[in-house]
């Protein structure tokens, strides 16, 4: 058994401290195991819980998630630092360096008027950046590992930068319009690589649409999924209650059962 850190070590040395003991000789076999690569879903996993404790407004659960998300870096650089590629504080001089070159409003003598001003200083700066590998183009490796929904929406939003964008939402409204009446032509070919082309573009439309309402189109459906997650337990409590267990009650008697749940919703 190894000696627990003592707590009168400042908080994220401790933190760091477990952290290196889980990856010791005599400590944890499931840490000792992982790479960078096997932690890839747990670091994925830990951003989407620490973003759903955000919108629950639950402080207790966001301090609890922030903390899980925060053991993945620690795990990573203690992982970088058993081969000496790096660690947690040259991770934390590279981010901090990072933030004091880009902020030249803060930390320089720049002027900027606005929070867009900001943004388009900070694409400026880190497209000058010594030693970044420039891409082949304006779109290329934008956030390549992100969701599809939200890549879709910072692809839009980095083209409308240099005009690349309609003025209003009516032509928007028009090209979700456009792709239905695609999507619907596929239908009758029958063709499903046809399909999930016209579907994927009908997709993009309407998170262009979320992007010109000024709303966060993964956002948007998370919370639709809430509501559906809630309203299916409702149904399937109503129908439980009937003595109906689910995959009995019949497909009108389930829509009664979800309609009496967004009533409920909405009272």
């Amino acid at each position: 058994m190894l000696p627990i850190p003592p707590d009168t070590l400042p908080p994220f040395e401790r933190l760091r401290a477990v952290v290196h003991c889980l990856r010791a000789p005599g400590g944890c076999p499931w840490d000792q195991e992982q790479t960078h690569s096997s932690l890839i879903p747990h670091v994925i996993e830990e951003a989407y819980e620490v973003a759903e404790a955000i919108r629950s407004g639950d402080a207790a659960q966001m301090e609890d998630e922030l903390g899980d998300l925060l053991l993945q870096p620690v795990l990573h650089a203690e992982i970088a630092s058993e081969t000496g590629t790096f660690d947690i504080d040259s991770v934390a001089r590279c981010i901090t360096e990072k933030l004091i070159r880009r902020h030249p409003h803060v930390f320089g003598d720049s002027n900027v008027a606005d929070s867009d001003a900001v943004l388009v200083q900070w694409d400026a700066i880190k497209a000058t950046e010594k030693g970044k590998a420039m891409p082949a183009g304006y779109l290329q490796n934008l956030a390549p590992g992100l969701p599809a929904l939200m890549r879709a929406q910072k692809l839009q939003k980095k083209a409308a930068k240099v005009g690349f964008d309609w003025p209003d939402i009516a032509p928007v409204i028009g090209k979700i319009r456009e792709e239905t009446n695609e999507l619907e032509a596929a239908l009758a070919t029958g063709d499903k690589g046809e399909l999930e082309h016209e579907l994927g573009d009908m997709l993009f439309s309407i998170v262009n649409l979320a992007r010109k309402l000024g709303i966060d189109s993964e956002s948007a459906l998370a919370g639709t999924n809430e509501r559906f997650t809630r309203r299916f337990h409702s149904v399937e409590q109503q129908l439980t209650a009937n003595g109906q267990p689910l995959g009995t009650a019949t497909l009108v008697e389930m829509d009664a059962a979800w309609d009496k749940a967004k009533q409920v919703e909405r009272h």
